[in-house]
């Protein structure tokens, strides 16, 4: 008990204590927001195909991020289109802050 008596008295202490905090503020409210970035309109199957929007032209290291959830089929100004994605994986998909919205891949696409 001391040690924590020692972290709150001193300067450095409640420093990281805050910066603590304010990170774990942080993965909270990601993983709150991820919920409302995902359209409702999904099929019902297993596996889908995802449009991931981005408020930017996606790089090299996005695309290696979402091949991580399923298979990048290809990419256009600002968005990311992955087959098979297993419908479970959506608000992990959705959770990073530079996504805009996670909806199902058109028919036609």
């Amino acid at each position: 008990m001391s040690l924590v008596r020692a972290a709150l008295t001193s300067t450095k202490g409640r420093l990281l204590l805050g910066l603590v905090a304010v990170y774990l503020g942080w993965q909270a409210w990601l993983t709150a927001a991820a919920g409302g970035k995902v359209a409702g309109d999904f099929p019902d199957r297993r596996r889908v195909n995802v449009v991931v929007s981005l408020p930017f032209t996606p790089e090299r290291f996005h695309v290696l991020f979402f091949q991580a959830y399923g298979r990048v089929s290809g990419t256009t100004d600002h968005a990311v289109e992955i087959r098979g994605v297993q419908k479970q994986d959506l608000r992990a998909i959705a959770r990073p802050y530079w996504v805009r919205r996670v909806e199902p891949l058109p028919q036609g696409g």
